[in-house]
């Protein structure tokens, strides 16, 4: 083919090594061979097959080896590109001497090495692509030779030190682009008052540091500003406003100080603004209501404060609005939504009071709405029913009241929803079966009532379910294990009867924390346990569950750490099996009807023992009383078992808070963050009979084998029981709590 000049055939599925009928057409100016599945080498012979070439477009391929020093002999080619391939060896030195070159595109390929700074005699150059290319280098600043270059994108690398002023000989420059490198120091301002052109500027997801300066101003025709995850510091210049041709600012994640400046609201083309991860103080202005053509205003966890402005319902085109952690007051201005189709609203912990306005989901486009940890009241907007759209909402820690199924309906796509700590009532819809991708659902502290219908059953994703302290009456439903994916399940508290549930299989089930506590379920011990092998928490107190503890509890169940059993009516001896639980830290099985010895196996239970360690710690959080006042005995490690509410978007895993109820120095408390702290043992009030196993004065470690050298022995209650024997207190009485009353025959001896 000696007569063609250009050829293109791009975007086929040409694959083996560079095609040889190409090299025999000596004649082409212009080749593309890009988006295929070529693989080898880049030819040595091309410039010699074909010397004329102007073009060459080899991206996206599959090529590989080192750029061919060869390609210097092409002194016509003016556009070189061999982007996203698997080209190594570093950026060559003669390309420098490829004077003709306007485009020389690198990028996504692992070349490494520096930026030579040969690449500063390229005069012509207009175009520079090196992103992604796996340089480790400084920015050299004979690069501000390139005086025709107007596109540089040098994102994605290991770039380190400064940026150059010298870089403001490129004055042409329209596109810059060092994104996701290393680079720090200050910002220079000369580059702004040097490139007229300039038309995005993008320095994100650096170490960049200094004041944003002034001077970005002069570069009026900025349509991109992005210095967002870098360690700038100061006010946000109010020469910003200035910029009106501006359409995207994000300068979040970094230390700015001060107030958001007036002058922002003349950027009337602006549609994204994102200030968020910053320490900016003061209210949001009024101006706001002039940045008509903003889409997306995202300002959270600062320190802003005061009432929203009502001019923020003149932005016709908002669709975003992320308000969280700050310091915000007030009542939302009540036609927020009226309009609009917003699709992502977040008034997350702030201290806005007052109603939500009733038109913030009109628009029914509403994705994602977090509202938690406010103060919030009155009902729910019934919009919301209609968002069929809708997959993540949070509402825990408000005021809200009315009736949870006018407000929630089918929402095919929900896959989080928290409404706890609020005051909702009504009774659960047979709409819920259709929230079918659900995997974490908690209506914790509420007054719904009625039953737990059986249409639950088929929220086949669902990881997390809290319906605790609530009125939920009857029984659950007999198909409740078609919950296959259940890792966490409380329903403490409610009014809930019969008896629980049965598997109807042997496979195991995922389930790690089960809380049934004051209800009045009854029968036997819920035989699905034994299929729950990874069950770290199991909390049955204060129920009407009766007969004998099954023995297979020290092996079925191998990860527990807490078994709470109080206030039932289990009868029989303390199995010995309980002693192969080497995790168990909490075992409570007091005012049932055991009866016999204990075991004195129980001193095997390696995860009550405290290995030379005799600190204590605070607890951080309790139920009915002082946090500072309570005093527990330090595990060696901290044990993950605690579940901590995590940054949003949170799993199903990450966001739960396990906890449980503990007889403790006589009161009933709740312990949650400090759980994994926790070691406690309580048989009392049962019906157990002879001495106290010596075995028991081990579950503190390395100290004598008797009880009265638990030096660190804050509670012990052996009341209630037919105990008999000798109590001996070698040392001084440290406890505050103890109690040996009623039906104990011991002798103390001190």
């Amino acid at each position: 083919m000696p007569t063609i000049t250009f050829l293109s055939l791009y975007l086929n599925s040409l694959d083996g090594s560079f095609p040889d009928f190409v090299l025999k057409s000596g004649n082409i100016t212009y080749l593309d061979l890009s988006q295929n599945l070529q693989s080898g080498t880049i030819p040595d012979s091309l410039p010699e097959k074909l010397p004329n070439l102007m073009y060459l477009n080899l991206s996206t391929n599959g090529f590989s080896g080192q750029i061919p020093a060869s390609l210097s002999k092409l002194r016509k080619l003016q556009d070189l590109r061999i982007a996203s391939n698997n080209l190594t060896g570093g950026i060559p030195d003669f390309l420098g001497s490829m004077s003709q070159l306007r485009a020389l595109e690198l990028g996504g390929n692992t070349l490494g090495g520096q930026i030579p700074p040969a690449l500063g005699r390229l005069q012509m150059l207009q175009y520079l692509d090196v992103k992604n290319a796996g340089l480790v280098s400084t920015i050299p600043p004979q690069l501000g030779n390139l005086g025709n270059l107007s596109f540089a994108d040098l994102s994605l690398n290991k770039l380190t030190g400064i940026l150059p002023p010298a870089l403001a000989g490129m004055r042409k420059m329209r596109e810059f682009g060092i994104s996701y490198n290393l680079l720090i120091g200050g910002i220079p301002h000369v580059l702004f008052t040097s490139w007229p052109e300039l038309m995005a500027f993008e320095a994100q997801e650096n170490s960049l540091s200094g004041k944003i300066p002034p001077e970005v101003s002069k570069a009026t025709k900025l349509v991109i500003l992005y210095l967002f995850s870098n360690n700038l510091t100061g006010f946000i210049p109010a020469e910003l406003g200035e910029l009106v041709s501006l359409k995207q600012l994000d300068l979040s994640v970094n230390w700015l100080t001060g107030q958001i400046p007036n002058s922002l609201g003349k950027l009337t083309e602006l549609t994204r603004l994102a200030l968020f991860f910053n320490e900016l103080t003061g209210p949001i202005p009024t101006e706001i209501g002039d940045m008509t053509a903003l889409q997306i205003l995202d300002i959270n966890n600062n320190c802003l404060e005061g009432e929203l402005p009502t001019t923020i319902t003149s932005l016709r085109n908002l669709q975003y609005l992320s308000l969280y952690n700050n310091n915000f007051s007030g009542t939302v201005p009540p036609d927020l939504g009226k309009g609009l189709s917003l699709i992502d609203v977040s008034f997350a912990n702030n201290s806005f009071s007052g109603m939500l306005p009733q038109s913030l989901c009109n628009g029914l486009a509403l994705q994602n709405f977090t509202a938690d940890h406010n103060n919030f009241s009155g009902t729910l907007p019934p919009c919301l029913k209609n968002c069929v759209e809708l997959y993540r909402v949070r509402l825990e820690g408000n005021h809200f009241s009315g009736d949870i199924s006018e407000v929630f309906g089918v929402h095919p796509i929900l896959h989080f929803l928290d409404v706890s700590g609020n005051q909702l009532t009504g009774k659960l819809s047979s709409d819920w079966s259709q929230c079918v991708n659900l995997t974490y659902l908690s209506m914790n502290n509420n007054h719904i009532s009625g039953n737990v219908h059986a249409t639950f059953c088929g929220l086949t994703y669902l990881q997390s379910l809290d319906l605790s302290n609530n009125q939920f009456t009857g029984e659950l439903p007999g198909c409740w294990w078609k919950l296959k994916a259940l890792v966490f399940m409380d329903v403490s508290n409610n009014s809930l009867s019969g008896n629980f549930p049965t598997s109807p299989t042997s496979l195991d089930l995922p389930l790690q924390s089960l809380h049934l506590a004051n209800n009045t379920f009854a029968g036997v011990f819920p035989s699905v346990i034994e299929t729950c092998r990874m069950l770290i928490t199991l909390d049955l107190g204060n129920n009407m569950f009766l007969g004998d503890i099954p023995s297979w509890i020290g092996t079925s169940v191998p990860l527990l750490r807490v078994l709470s059993l109080p206030s039932n009516n289990f009868s029989g001896t303390i199995p010995s099996e309980l002693s192969l639980l080497s995790n168990l830290q909490v075992l409570d099985m007091s005012k049932n009807r055991f009866t016999g010895f204990i075991p004195g196996t129980l001193g095997n239970l390696s995860s009550m023992k405290q290995q030379n360690n005799n600190s204590r710690i605070e607890s951080s959080e309790t139920h009915s009383r002082d946090p500072s006042q309570l005093k527990l005995v330090q595990l060696n490690r901290i044990s993950t078992f605690s579940r901590r509410t995590m940054p949003s978007p949170p799993s199903p895993v990450d966001v739960y808070r396990d906890r449980v109820n503990i007889f403790w120095k006589g009161r009933e408390q709740m312990f949650q963050k400090t759980i994994e702290l926790m070691t406690g043992l309580d048989l009392s009030s049962n019906l157990l009979t002879g001495d106290i196993p010596e075995e028991l004065s081990y579950l503190q470690g390395s100290i004598p084998g008797r009880i009265g050298n638990l030096e660190l022995l804050e509670f012990l209650d052996l009341s209630w029981n037919e105990i008999t024997g000798t109590l001996f207190f070698l040392k001084p009485w440290r406890f505050s709590f103890c109690n040996f009353v009623d039906h104990v025959a011991f002798k103390i001896m001190q």
